[in-house]
């Protein structure tokens, strides 16, 4: 196909794309566009040039992922009716939390991010009761409380962000700053991507293996708040105060939510492989083939080496601001480098040598444990100029 063939096709592509919009489509748009002029007539005052140029890429892609993805109109949807409800109980500050029936029991920070826990491991028992049984109502249950949780989470965060201009508008920020919250974040991305993929590959198999590592999560974020009272809201440091940290940690934590599905998706091929080998007629074989969670594991660590590439690139310019150099071999840098490689190496091997099956497989696995020392390990064993998000 030559170039005018392929720009005639492209063309064509963008003619029927438009053409198959329907009326939803363009009521889902406006409402999005109407949300964000609203916030932007709002707080425009508040924001520099470039929180406003997040503030409408925000509602330009949600508007796009709305389109693409029916599914996440009702999440949205949702998310802001009860967020919304959560504010609007805030009247005499945060001692409300402890007095109101909504905010103690359901949309408070911390209720709504107890019920996403819940949730959460509710949904892994479940699905692992769908895949044992063989179960297709127990798969659909599973996954409406996959998609709670994840509502509940993106709730808890939402008011979260509110309480904490309640505390102080210097102390207010984006929840995204500390091991508590991120942990938070990484279990809605892990979930939200997992969603995805189910609904692309029509198989709830995999429910059980990704969920793990989402309760794992939940486990440490429990822990984490009871122990060490990791719950409390607290002033940024100066390091942390900048418009970058609102697209450097999103993008970084989409990369360790593929990253993981990719481990929990290799887990799966081994498991599927093993059963064929040994001819087993076991509940293995409900798996999707092994072609598809080659393909799976394959688009979940590209897509993950996408956005861990941009948050390396956007880490290297917040540095560049905040300490005065692009690259210090930080030990969370040189970790981040480390894993940047071992996924390059992966694709590399898969791309240009033809690389698959079980040592692909083995190596995602690896490459999560690589991944979770460099997000967590690092803070608990090393310092540097990272350590304000130590344990």
């Amino acid at each position: 196909m030559n170039s005018t063939q392929t720009a005639l096709q492209y063309e064509l592509n963008q003619d029927s794309f438009w053409k198959g919009l329907s009326l939803f489509d363009w009521v889902w748009a406006t409402i999005v566009m109407c949300g964000t002029g609203y916030a932007y007539s709002r707080y425009a005052s508040l924001m520099d040039a470039y929180e406003k140029g997040i503030l409408v890429s925000a509602g330009v892609g949600l508007v796009a992922l709305g389109w693409r993805w029916k599914s996440m109109r009702g999440l949205s949807l949702a998310v802001f009716l009860l967020s919304m409800l959560g504010i609007s109980r805030y009247v005499n500050g945060l001692n409300d939390a402890d007095s109101d029936f909504f905010l103690r029991f359901l949309v408070s920070s911390q209720s709504a991010i107890m019920w996403m826990s819940a949730l959460y491991v509710l949904a892994t028992l479940t699905y692992f009761v769908s895949f044992i049984g063989r179960s297709e109502f127990a798969g659909k249950v599973a996954s409406a409380m996959t998609w709670s949780a994840t509502t509940m989470g993106l709730v808890g965060l939402m008011v979260r962000w509110r309480e904490s201009y309640l505390i102080g508008l210097d102390v207010g920020h984006i929840p995204v700053s500390n091991l508590y919250e991120v942990f938070i974040l990484f279990s809605i991305i892990t979930a939200l991507l997992y969603l995805f993929y189910e609904r692309r590959y029509q198989t709830r198999a995999l429910g059980s293996f990704v969920l793990l590592v989402i309760s794992a999560a939940v486990a440490f974020l429990l822990w984490y708040t009871f122990d060490r009272q990791a719950a409390d809201i607290q002033p940024l440091v100066p390091a942390l105060q900048s418009y970058w940290m609102k697209i450097h940690v999103p993008a970084n934590f989409i990369g360790y939510g593929a990253f993981a599905i990719a481990a929990m998706v290799g887990t799966a091929y081994l498991v599927r492989a093993g059963a064929e080998q040994r001819h087993s007629n076991g509940v293995a074989l409900t798996l999707p083939s092994l072609e598809i969670l080659d393909d799976l594991m394959y688009k979940s660590i590209a897509l993950g080496f996408a956005f861990f590439t941009l948050a390396t690139i956007l880490g290297a310019l917040w540095a560049a601001e905040a300490w005065g150099g692009y690259w210090s071999w930080d030990p969370k840098e040189t970790w981040a480098l480390i894993v940047w490689l071992n996924y390059a190496a992966w694709l590399h091997m898969r791309l240009t040598k033809g690389w698959r099956g079980k040592p692909m497989a083995a190596w995602a696995i690896i490459g999560l444990f690589v991944t979770l020392f460099a997000f967590l390990g690092v803070n608990m064993f090393l310092s540097g100029l990272h350590s304000y998000g130590e344990l």
